[in-house]
């Protein structure tokens, strides 16, 4: 009998549900987020899933989201203000993306992400992006075809670029907090933007053409120093950038062939190796980088069947690569003065002691710091063919 009486005492507590459960019918699922800053105030967009209109039965071919937007003296001021209009309480647990204006970046982002970093009900794995020559209102208010709602485009689009071209790279919330208050890391973010006819994007008509008014797409990297947008990198740097940070998964790159015309080089692995050090007093950075490719395409007259071919393109892909990571280095030196790489945080690992003196002035030595790039390109497949048809035929 004892028995009995001490399991229902365990078992009461699980039968009586969770005292703040809410129905899902109670609730506006937002997927997206935007911010921007407007005569001085924040104003906060929210993309809110019709859930009818996602349902293969009730659906009515109205759009499947709806934007609510609200202005308010902090953000959260203006994400709760939402509730005059919005039907239902606005729950951003299961959000995919938070995009920042480009005239907030420029001002600043951190009290933005004051609210997204300490709010419960929010999850940290949504990516961030900088809305490039437009505000988030203007991003979030675009219809996209393939991906019904717009967030789910976005958040995909994204994790397959960074999967597939080396120029775009997903950060998410903690990773950005984390460059933002580093000492030896500044942050990155990839700008989001409109192409095409702003005001067409957000009609039914957007999704009914196969060549659709305005798109979404994912541009080059914003520098930041601190939590303020500096600069913006152009497609060339951004692919330099990912290089040195080991973000490169899989991409391909044009090369020219050892004579004329044109072959490209699909890259398979990526490894950097990035080791600080302090080399007569000053801080000095090592960037070693080991790259596996394959022969992608052959737009010239090469024989691939001769080791000695596979050898110079191999070197061709490798100085490519090498004026690639050094032109970004040079940009982030010279233009924004900004350590997106960690170079600072390699001298720390490599030397607390000499870094607790680097590290006050950590602009000016950055600035001017030697930085050593070595590329290693390894080919190892050329394809299903061997040389290419073309110089079977006349190609003009």
């Amino acid at each position: 009998m004892k028995k009995c009486m001490l399991v229902l005492l365990i078992l009461i507590p699980l039968l009586t549900g969770c005292w703040d459960k809410r129905e899902l019918n109670e609730l506006g699922i937002t997927l997206a987020i935007g911010i921007d800053k407007v005569g001085g105030e924040y104003q906060v967009t929210t993309q809110v899933v019709v859930p009818s209109e996602i349902s293969m039965k009730t659906s009515t071919g109205r759009s499947p989201v709806i934007l609510f937007q609200e202005k308010g003296e902090t953000v959260y001021e203006a994400f709760r203000k939402i509730t005059k209009t919005s039907p239902r309480k606005i729950y951003p647990g299961h959000l995919r993306m938070l995009v920042l204006g480009e005239d907030l970046a420029e001002e600043g982002i951190a009290e933005s992400l004051e609210l997204m970093s300490r709010y419960r009900e929010l999850r940290s794995d949504f990516f961030v992006a900088i809305a490039k020559d437009r505000t988030a209102e203007e991003v979030l208010n675009v219809r996209t075809t393939i991906e019904s709602i717009p967030a789910n485009k976005m958040f995909n689009s994204l994790q397959t670029s960074e999967a597939s071209w080396a120029a775009t790279n997903g950060i998410k919330l903690d990773e950005l907090i984390a460059s933002m208050t580093s000492d030896g890391k500044e942050a990155v973010l990839t700008g989001i933007l409109v192409t095409g006819d702003q005001e067409k994007g957000s009609s039914k008509k957007n999704v009914e053409s196969i060549n659709p008014s305005a798109r979404i797409v994912y541009d080059e990297l914003a520098v930041f120093k601190k939590d303020k947008l500096v600069g913006w990198l152009t497609e060339r740097e951004s692919r330099g950038y990912n290089g040195i940070v080991n973000e490169v998964q899989n991409s391909v790159t044009a090369i020219s062939c050892p004579e004329e015309g044109k072959a490209t080089i699909e890259i398979i692995q990526a490894d950097t190796k990035m080791k600080g050090k302090i080399n007569k007093g000053k801080p000095e950075v090592d960037v070693n980088i080991k790259v596996k490719g394959n022969v992608g395409e052959v737009e010239c007259q090469i024989n691939l069947n001769d080791l000695d071919t596979i050898v110079e393109l191999e070197k061709i892909t490798e100085k490519q690569m090498e004026e690639t990571v050094n032109l970004t280095i040079e940009t982030l030196q010279k233009q924004y003065k900004s350590d997106i790489f960690g170079f600072g945080e390699a001298i720390h690992r490599s030397n607390p002691k000499e870094w607790k003196k680097l590290k006050e002035h950590w602009d000016e030595e950055f600035a001017g710091m030697t930085v050593n790039v070595k590329v290693d390109v390894k080919l190892v497949h050329t394809g299903t063919e061997g040389n290419s048809f073309l110089e079977k035929i006349e190609v003009k």
